[in-house]
């Protein structure tokens, strides 16, 4: 069966905005396991490739947009910068015909549908990675871990040798569905 990206993607960004909101006044600025980011940095992150999508699924180039999405785009609220470039995002891939238009991103041309499954995988294994952080649930919906190892698992190889999901990429024996997900993507609790 065919995987509902748009709707995969949809539901993993409504799963991550759960745990933006739940973010407390004291936690912005408390680290993530992305070294360089913290709690701030890190959905900042996420609300700037979530604002790259409808550009690059309607033929922009990388070059077009240029450095508009660089910087900060969370302003005075986060929660609301991340509420508008979801629902922005989701739009933009539930659009007719995204799925089969070519997206313009760093890694070359590929049709939507690569491009919502990368952006799938980002969004929601950020999830985890934001729970982490502010010390939240860190428990990943089983059927969206399921769905992104399905995405993953064929590219596993070449997403570990691309150096931006750490090193260590050791499944652990017995490892669980989100375990599994979280080490082949070079992370671990």
């Amino acid at each position: 069966m065919a995987l509902d990206l748009p709707e995969l993607h949809a539901e993993a960004l409504a799963a991550t905005g759960d745990l933006v909101f739940a973010v407390g006044d004291d936690q912005w600025s408390l680290p993530t396991p992305d070294e360089e980011w913290n709690v701030r940095d890190l959905v900042n992150h996420l609300v700037a490739g979530n604002l790259w999508v409808e550009p690059l699924t309607t033929g922009s180039t990388i070059e077009e947009v240029g450095d508009r999405l660089d910087g900060d785009q969370l302003g005075d609220d986060p929660a609301a910068a991340y509420r508008a470039s979801a629902a922005q995002a989701e739009a933009a891939f539930r659009a007719d015909g995204a799925m089969e238009a070519m997206a313009n991103v760093s890694y070359g041309p590929v049709p939507g549908s690569v491009y919502a499954g990368h952006r799938f995988m980002d969004v929601f294994v950020h999830g985890w990675d934001l729970a982490m952080g502010a010390g939240l649930d860190t428990t990943l919906r089983a059927d969206l871990v399921d769905a992104c190892l399905e995405v993953i698992e064929p590219q596993a190889e070449m997403l570990a040798g691309s150096g931006a999901f750490g090193d260590d990429h050791h499944v652990p024996e017995g490892a669980t569905p989100q375990v599994r997900l979280l080490a082949l993507l070079g992370r671990h609790a």
